[in-house]
């Protein structure tokens, strides 16, 4: 106790230096980190390594021993990561070229093998991302334009996960998922002619519609008409005075309101002699004699 009363100083940095040696002495891992202990430049050990299946919160994380002003710690991320995958173009095989924007999802599950390869996370993305790039193209360029457009694009991309997982899994990573976020022509000339083609093709299916269509009204028009002067046939057969007046009365309607039966916009006006055979019906009828 004299000591420290008469060495104030001394004693508050004997303090401060053994807060520090055991601040890292006893580092805390976060769960959502890895650590990797390096020992003058030798991995040596892992701190709360990802396992599948174990749960949040088990032994790993938390607080861990490691020899201060010796062992370093390097941090690497025990969440699902992404990589994006540098736009590109490729050759399908119809012959089409493709601007490809793809991206996968990965995790890393053996932080000692992923600092052996890349050192970093950097390092890795960058790695991740060159591979993912060649792998999108390989397997693009074995389907056609319209696969790529159609549900047989999660096939084609779950070929390209396993592709990419195998040589993932060399630099401790596993992938978990590969998607194309677009896939287009390239703008300019192959686009617009794209456009030209596709407007040519439905241009012709309308007019082919169409033609079918004149067709089928025409087929029901002719019928039509058949039933309807097989009925009018049949009509003047049974009644000749009916139909003389039905087919009088169809006249005086087209003639003095119109086809439509609308009341024309300006006043008609027919001159006619009383005696015209046209107005015969509005003579009336004799009675039939008796």
């Amino acid at each position: 106790m004299s000591f420290v009363r008469t060495h104030p100083l001394a004693t508050g940095l004997i303090a401060l230096c053994l807060a520090i040696l055991v601040m890292t002495s006893f580092p805390i891992i976060p769960e959502t980190k890895q650590a990797v202990v390096v020992r003058f430049g030798k991995p040596v050990a892992v701190f709360n390594q990802y396992k599948a299946g174990r749960p949040i919160g088990a032994a790993g994380a938390g607080i861990n021993f490691r020899i201060p002003f010796v062992d370093e710690l390097v941090w690497i991320d025990k969440r699902v990561l992404d990589v994006d995958m540098a736009p590109q173009q490729v050759l399908s095989t119809d012959q089409r070229r493709l601007q490809v924007d793809a991206f996968a999802r990965y995790r890393i599950v053996d932080p000692l093998l992923m600092y052996i390869s890349s050192t970093t996370e950097e390092n890795l993305q960058s790695q991740l991302r060159i591979i993912l790039g060649s792998e999108v193209r390989n397997e693009l360029a074995k389907q056609e334009f319209a696969a790529l457009l159609s549900p047989e694009r999660q096939g084609v991309m779950n070929d390209v996960r396993t592709a990419l997982n195998a040589k993932a899994a060399e630099f401790g990573v596993q992938i978990l998922d590969v998607r194309i976020k677009k896939t287009d022509l390239p703008d300019g000339a192959p686009l617009d002619a794209a456009f030209d083609r596709m407007r040519t093709a439905r241009d012709q299916e309308a007019r082919s519609i169409l033609a079918q269509g004149m067709k089928q009204a025409q087929i029901i028009q002719a019928e039509a008409d058949a039933e309807a002067a097989k009925t009018y046939a049949a009509s003047f057969g049974k009644d000749p005075q009916f139909y003389d007046f039905y087919r009088a009365m169809q006249s005086y309607r087209t003639t003095f309101i119109g086809d439509d039966g609308s009341k024309p916009s300006a006043p008609t006006t027919v001159v006619l002699s009383p005696n015209d055979d046209y107005l015969r019906q509005f003579a009336g009828r004799a009675p039939a004699a008796k």
